[in-house]
């Protein structure tokens, strides 16, 4: 039996949702837009096998009915496995075993709850919504569990992150290296190193991340100021201070 839900404020989540959907059909009440809720084991019935009443498949709590790609998630697909279930941490690691066929996500760091909700909007955009699954991210009333708002703030700190980094690649664009057996290795800039065009050159510097161990090559505009403004910025050794290109070992 169908399950559905009256709402009138949305909550946030559902402002991911394509609003035509949010509103059945012959609903001429005034109470707010009707929700489809489905359990577990409703959504099992629709794993696209003989007998089954369709196609869906589920991502962060959301109902998709992925029918018109029944080549890739029915019976022999590639992804089958998804069908009839919310499987969202797949999405991330590329688990298609039992144990990873889970929407147990709280594992995943910001960049990768970015990710999938990348993957939540190509199915909003590819597929028809149908309603939202009773569990880990709704309850029985289609209201947002902690853990949808625990992932909601995670996007928040991955969309964060991603812009950081991405301003910063183009502060600090990566330089072209190269690396042979008989001349060893070499890292320089010009002005189209590390996909960033500009108007300057810029010398190699190494950037540590702060708190771990990891280093990348970056192009700095102004070596002086740019090391007293950032003291994770180290000189190669033996590389004049304002060589475009320096010789390294590893």
């Amino acid at each position: 039996m169908l399950s559905y839900v009256f709402v009138g404020i949305l909550p946030v989540a559902l402002l991911f949702l394509p609003w035509d959907w949010l509103f059945e059909l012959g609903n001429e009440s005034n109470q707010g837009p009707l929700l489809r809720l489905l359990s577990r084991r409703e959504l099992s019935l629709y794993d696209g096998e003989e007998g089954s009443k369709g196609l869906y498949l589920a991502i962060l709590g959301q109902v998709f009915d992925v029918h018109a790609g029944h080549k890739h998630y029915g019976p022999g697909g590639a992804y089958h496995g998804m069908a009839g279930k919310d499987a969202s941490l797949a999405y991330i690691t590329g688990d298609f075993t039992e144990s990873g066929l889970t929407d147990d996500v709280s594992s995943l760091s910001p960049l990768q709850v970015l990710a999938l909700y990348d993957w939540l909007t190509f199915y909003q955009r590819e597929y028809k919504a149908v309603g939202l699954l009773i569990g880990r991210f709704y309850s029985d009333t289609g209201q947002p569990t902690e853990a949808l708002v625990h992932m909601e703030k995670s996007l928040a700190e991955g969309r964060r992150m991603k812009a950081q980094s991405e301003a910063e690649k183009v502060q600090f664009p990566a330089c072209n290296s190269e690396w042979s057996s008989a001349n060893g290795g070499r890292v320089w800039c010009s002005t189209k190193s590390g996909g960033v065009e500009r108007s300057w050159t810029g010398v190699p510097r190494k950037l540590f991340s702060a708190g771990s161990t990891n280093v990348r090559c970056v192009c700095v505009e102004d070596p002086s100021a740019a090391a007293e403004d950032d003291p994770n910025l180290q000189g190669y050794d033996s590389c004049p201070p304002h060589a475009e290109s320096c010789s390294v070992k590893d």
